[in-house]
């Protein structure tokens, strides 16, 4: 290694991770590790937020270990997060004092009702371009307040902190200095105004939310403040910040109206550039920040499906139908077809465009002849089906159609996967030369902070496609297909419906 290098870290829903990149947008090196998943309920998630700083600090340290790169040849630190998990710490000693409610967690949803009933939906959707659900933040905040003994208390004396994974890490990397957000994260809350791009104080006295509690917004890409010395060993620029779905638009060079890419993890993520306006959606889709650069504000269309790629994990942890998730590929290439199997991943609920909380995970169409293949062939399918469901929401509310599809995310290494979504959409899918966009975004932001990079055009050229995936589906077998995939997500609706 030559030459200073920017390290993002990303900070995801299962695992945390640390790549360093250099200037032409390669990952010199990376580390991961997983971190525990806590169900303490039917329909609840948790993490512990302890153990997400300390992974994450150890898998920093690992990849600068790995490719001998010493602290002070890192010009930046950028973040990307997973982005409706919320917390409360301490603001003087900087410790938790609640678990983090991730955004898979569906205990609010009976608030949710509530305000919705109370007549509320409305008025939140055109202030938050969000639709009303547990998946954000907000309702979760106003859960903790209510339900963790002495947390109101100490909030209104300004004695605790509240916020998203980023303004966790950056709290902690900068020594309890910096309580900040960006507004892609600050926009998935459902406390935030996208019009005035403040926090709305009719919302949280809604949700009985102390102002006092909540991050400063600041720009995406911005130095937040440094590292002390003991963390990697030198005083680091924390430099840029972003929601881990605007960070792989970032990452994919869309920085303009039109530009379009696909995330494939844990959930599966369409986000569409749509310029300086928001653009309100009529099909279920978020209206939602993208990432900023300077002060000039960034809004994007966003299709969040919740379950992908934690279906394939289900199939290997909770079934053990496979021992590791890249198994699923080779499985689903043993048969021709799922044998008529259809599979709902709707575990936590179906998200957009159909945003119902009670929708429950389901396998349809078993045989005596159905076999584990058809099934995990069938789990891949769904991720597909419901990726094509959340790009015709786009395309209509944006009046365009989509000439291809950027993908990224770790499930588009499987070329299973990719050439289904293909043959589904009936349009190409193109897997860039860098999958690892989230991180990448993250690392791009930060960078331009800080002078490693000049400008937008200099990190564009740096985009390459690795593969295009071309459809070769016929027609009528691809509607087919399509219809029983909508027939099985009828059956799976309103399952868990009190």
């Amino acid at each position: 290694m030559s030459g200073p290098v920017i390290l993002a870290l990303d900070q995801g829903t299962t695992s945390c991770r640390a790549i360093c990149f250099d200037r032409q947008g390669r990952a010199l090196t990376v580390a991961q590790q997983e971190f525990a998943q806590h169900y303490p309920r039917p329909g609840w998630v948790e993490h512990d937020p302890q153990e997400i700083w300390e992974t994450q600090v150890a898998v920093a340290r690992e990849a600068l270990r790995r490719g001998a790169i010493p602290a002070a040849s890192v010009a930046a630190i950028g973040i990307t997060n997973q982005r409706e998990t919320v917390l409360f710490w301490d603001r003087r000693t900087g410790q938790p004092l609640t678990r983090a409610i991730v955004w898979q967690c569906r205990r609010t949803a009976e608030m949710c009702e509530r305000l919705k009933v109370a007549g509320h939906e409305a008025a939140i959707r055109g202030k938050t371009g969000l639709v009303l659900d547990a998946y954000f933040s907000g309702t979760k905040v106003a859960w903790f307040l209510e339900h963790t003994p002495g947390l109101r208390e100490k909030a209104r004396r300004g004695e605790a902190c509240a916020g998203t994974i980023d303004s966790w890490l950056i709290f902690k990397l900068t020594g309890g200095k910096a309580h900040v957000t960006d507004p892609t994260n600050a926009s998935r809350t459902m406390l935030f105004n996208l019009h005035t791009r403040r926090w709305d104080d009719d919302l949280l006295a809604l949700l009985e939310v102390p102002r006092q509690v909540l991050p400063e917004v600041r720009p995406s890409s911005q130095v937040y403040g440094r590292t002390p010395r003991d963390f990697l060993g030198a005083e680091i620029p924390v430099a840029g910040a972003a929601g881990d779905q605007q960070a792989a638009l970032f990452g994919q060079a869309c920085f303009g109206p039109g530009h379009a890419k696909n995330t494939y993890g844990t959930g599966s993520f369409l986000l569409v550039h749509t310029g300086e306006k928001p653009a309100p959606s009529s099909r279920g889709l978020l209206t939602t920040m993208a990432a900023t650069v300077g002060e000039s504000p960034a809004y994007a269309l966003e299709g969040s499906i919740f379950i992908t790629g934690a279906a394939i994990q289900w199939l290997r942890d909770g079934l053990k139908l496979i021992e590791e998730s890249a198994d699923s590929e080779s499985y689903a290439a043993t048969v021709p077809d799922t044998g008529g199997v259809y599979f709902v991943p709707a575990f936590v609920g179906l998200g957009a465009p159909h945003w119902d909380p009670y929708a429950r995970g389901a396998i349809l169409g078993l045989t005596r002849g159905t076999t584990r293949a058809h099934i995990i062939r069938a789990a891949l399918e769904a991720i597909a089906y419901q990726s094509r469901e959340v790009v015709e929401a786009a395309e209509e509310d944006a009046g365009i159609r989509m000439a291809e599809l950027k993908v990224d995310g770790g499930a588009v290494r499987n070329n299973f996967l990719m050439q289904f979504q293909a043959d589904i959409l009936d349009r190409p899918v193109i897997r860039p030369r860098v999958t690892e966009t989230t991180a990448l975004g993250a690392a791009y932001l930060a960078g331009l902070a800080v002078g490693y990079w000049a400008g937008l055009e200099e990190i564009g050229q740096n985009w390459g496609a690795e593969r295009r995936f071309e459809p070769r589906m016929a027609a009528e077998e691809r509607e087919a297909l399509y219809a029983g995939w909508r027939r099985a997500v009828t059956r799976a609706a309103g399952w868990a419906n009190p």
